[in-house]
């Protein structure tokens, strides 16, 4: 839980000083920290598809860390919001709280508990919304702390509740995903479209690629697909692990429970038909005795 609070407060500081083409995608790393954590300090074993997922995750990042756009000057939360009025964005945004509102009414009471991408797209649209006003806090506090004082402005209280409504909207079904769904089946689709509609907004809403070349930009687009090839390798061999281990587990302890039908009175199992192939002969020998 602390960590993951630390976590949250230094994405909510990054976004303040770097644009969020940048900041999202690193988020990825998060993931090979604990995947590295668990396997040295849980004893969780790390297949080898898991550390090539890390490894091309690390690859991206570098990638996208030296194609990366320079983080444009503000000087004021009111620059923000003639940034989040413009044309394009508005309609980004209309467009995410039709969709929002369609699935929240119509598609998560029928198909959300059957359909992942329900609940999960839910998380990624208000997702994307909530760090386009995550960084326009994070930009007035600074400029505040600098002495430009931007708690004056109406603005930014009103980015402040933006964040808190679409937090909250954004946990709610998170929290519903995980508990219909397996984990490792949600965690690589929501970060590859919280990742994705997040760099979106960004690009519209803050014209993130406005002067940079065609190189610069197709070197980021391919450093966030290796990222997100990692992160979705990373995450299926996590799993396939944990269902490995269990199989050994279970393997391991089926010599035990033979052992216990055989040195019983041979009334323990009633059934003989429900027996394994050993446990069948050790029950017939028992019946002979």
């Amino acid at each position: 839980m602390i960590t993951m609070i630390v976590g949250e407060v230094a994405n909510f500081v990054a976004y303040a000083f770097a644009p969020a083409v940048l900041v999202t995608p690193l988020g990825a790393l998060s993931i090979i920290v604990s995947a590295v954590l668990a396997h040295f300090i849980l004893n969780e074993k790390l297949h080898q598809l898991g550390i090539l997922g890390c490894v091309m995750c690390i690859a991206g990042s570098i990638v996208i860390v030296i194609h990366a756009p320079q983080e444009r000057p503000i000087t004021s939360v009111q620059e923000i919001w003639s940034m989040a009025i413009q044309p394009a964005f508005l309609l980004y945004v209309g467009s995410v709280v039709v969709l929002v509102f369609i699935m929240i009414v119509h598609f998560a009471p029928q198909c959300g508990h059957s359909n992942v991408l329900v609940f999960t797209g839910i998380c990624s649209f208000m997702g994307s919304l909530s760090v386009m006003s995550v960084k326009a806090v994070g930009t007035a506090l600074k400029l505040t702390f600098e002495g430009n004082n931007q708690l004056l402005y109406p603005e930014t209280w009103f980015f402040v509740l933006i964040v808190a409504t679409c937090v909250i909207t954004q946990m709610n079904y998170l929290n519903k995903a995980l508990d219909t769904f397996n984990t490792a089946v949600v965690s690589p689709i929501y970060y590859v479209m919280f990742t994705s509609l997040t760099i979106l907004a960004s690009v519209i809403m803050f014209k993130d690629w406005d002067g940079q070349n065609v190189g610069s930009i197709i070197s980021e687009i391919c450093g966030f697909i290796v990222v997100l090839s990692g992160t979705i390798l990373l995450h299926t061999t996590k799993d396939f692990e944990r269902s490995s281990s269990f199989r050994g587990s279970y393997a391991s302890s089926s010599p035990t429970l033979s052992a216990r039908l055989c040195n019983g009175n041979g009334e323990f199992m009633k059934h003989e038909e429900n027996l394994l192939p050993d446990e069948a002969v050790c029950f017939q020998r028992q019946e002979m005795h």
